[in-house]
Formats: structure tokens, C-alpha cells, sequence
């Protein structure tokens, strides 16, 4: 019995370790990063510049000190931190699938692989990303 419940737990543990996915395993695709960035160009890059660099109070969107900021996090962290606060005028007037666009051009500028499927817009497969500033070994 007891080897019984130790395999389950290990069958369990090794599908939720498959199901998890690092910013670095190709999790947008390269056609959502150019809408992306045609919708960044349109709704961001008033505030936080066209090279992603912020200004003053408004944070940068690429480049170390971004990475560091959302390094050990999820992907719905900072989806969710866009969704709720974003843009700074009108926040929450883009919808989900416009900022998983969005996201996804932020992922390409930081320097992530793009892969074969879309980021989702959804927040339980987004909690399963992680946001790693540096790819794993």
C-alpha cells in the first residue's frame, strides 16, 4: 500500500513538473509578439519609451533592472499587475488578449525564445510560467 500511495505521488508530482514552464521554454509565439508590439507602440510607449527604458517614476520594460523586479515570479504576476493597473489612464481597458500580446512583446525585448504556441490569456496557465531573469543551467 504504501508503494501504492509513494507512486501516486510520484506520478502526480512528475505531471505537475512537466506542466510547469520557465519564461526560457518558448512560451509566446513570434506572430504575437508583433501584435505585441504594433499594440505597445499604440499604448505604452507614451510612458515607458520606445526602447522600453521608462523615464523617472515609470518603470523600464526590458534590460536588467525589469528582470530583476519580476525574477522568481509568475507570468500572471506581472499580467496581472498590466491588466489592473495599465494603461496609467484608463487602467484594465485592454482586454486579456491584447495583453498577453503585449507580454509577449516584453518576453521577445528581454531576450525569450519565442516557441510554437501563443502566451495564453488565461491566469491558471499563466501561474504556471515562471519568470526567471536568467536562464536555467
Amino acid at each position: 500500500m504504501r508503494i501504492a500511495i509513494g507512486f501516486i505521488f510520484f506520478l502526480t508530482s512528475t505531471v505537475q513538473a512537466q506542466q510547469a514552464a520557465s519564461v526560457w521554454d518558448g512560451v509566446f509565439t513570434s506572430q504575437q509578439s508583433v501584435r505585441g508590439k504594433s499594440l505597445y507602440q499604440k499604448e505604452c510607449s507614451s510612458c515607458h519609451g520606445a526602447a522600453l527604458d521608462g523615464s523617472g517614476a515609470v518603470p523600464p520594460l526590458a534590460g536588467p533592472d525589469f528582470k530583476g523586479n519580476w525574477n522568481g515570479q509568475t507570468a500572471d504576476d506581472l499580467f496581472e499587475k498590466v491588466q489592473t493597473s495599465m494603461p496609467a489612464d484608463q487602467p484594465g481597458r485592454l482586454s486579456r488578449e491584447q495583453n498577453a500580446d503585449i507580454l509577449a512583446f516584453l518576453f521577445a525585448s528581454n531576450g525569450f525564445p519565442a516557441g510554437q504556441k501563443e502566451l495564453p490569456a488565461d491566469p491558471a496557465a499563466l501561474a504556471k510560467i515562471r519568470f526567471e531573469a536568467a536562464k536555467p543551467k
